[in-house]
């Protein structure tokens, strides 16, 4: 049976690897985003970006709010003008 599934198995092997890819990168990017010096390091910036008088208070909110969303994993804010 180990002979036939690796005739089989071998043209479907590069999917099986970009499959695997997607998910070690995923795992990545999920693991940055809690990271809690990234998000430290976000809420710094925006923080920095309102003070410099880059982005409004509301913007400020929402951008805080989207980082913390997303080191809990829940969904970002949605914005009234996507309707």
């Amino acid at each position: 049976m180990g002979l036939i599934s690796l005739i089989f198995g071998w043209p479907v092997a590069p999917v099986r690897g970009v499959i695997r890819l997607g998910e070690l990168i995923q795992q990545e990017v999920e693991r940055e985003m809690r990271d809690p010096a990234v998000v430290r390091r976000r809420l710094e910036e925006i923080e920095a970006s309102r003070a410099a008088g880059l982005i409004s208070e509301e913007e400020e909110a929402l951008e805080t709010q989207a980082v913390l969303q997303g080191m809990i994993g829940g969904p970002g804010p949605v914005e009234e003008e996507e309707r």
